[in-house]
């Protein structure tokens, strides 16, 4: 069971801000940028991020319906910007694993205990990743 929608609200007009900043200086978080369906507005969200090869995968601790997930769907894609690179994230493929086999063990703990078993999966552009290991 996710987080409750009014969590999601607050945090999308308080809390992000303020872990924007330090989702950009912290090791495994990201900010990812994406567009509104409707309002064809820019959006900055905080994530918590676990890298698999060319692959990254989120958590979706509000569940698949989040708007930041929606939006990414519906562009088939987003930008995540980390501490020290731009990303291109694309194909995003929404999935339920009740076993939360692609997580860390301590991560897989605490997302049984919040009941998380939604995951989005990006395919990382390979431009992009060549780049930024570059730098």
């Amino acid at each position: 069971m996710p987080f409750p929608r009014w969590l999601a609200r607050v945090n999308s007009r308080f809390t992000n801000r303020l872990l924007g900043h330090l989702a950009l200086r912290a090791p495994g978080m990201g900010v990812i940028v994406h567009v509104g369906r409707k309002t064809q507005r820019r959006y900055r969200t905080p994530v918590v991020v676990f890298p698999r090869n060319n692959r990254l995968i989120i958590a979706l601790t509000y569940g698949r319906n989040a708007e930041w997930v929606q939006n990414v769907l519906a562009r088939n894609g987003c930008d995540l910007e980390t501490t020290n690179c731009k990303l291109r994230l694309f194909e995003p493929r929404v999935f339920h694993d009740e076993q939360r086999q692609e997580m860390p063990v301590f991560v897989r703990f605490f997302l049984g205990l919040l009941h998380v078993s939604d995951f989005i999966e990006f395919i990382v552009a390979k431009e992009e990743r060549s780049q930024a290991q570059s730098q």
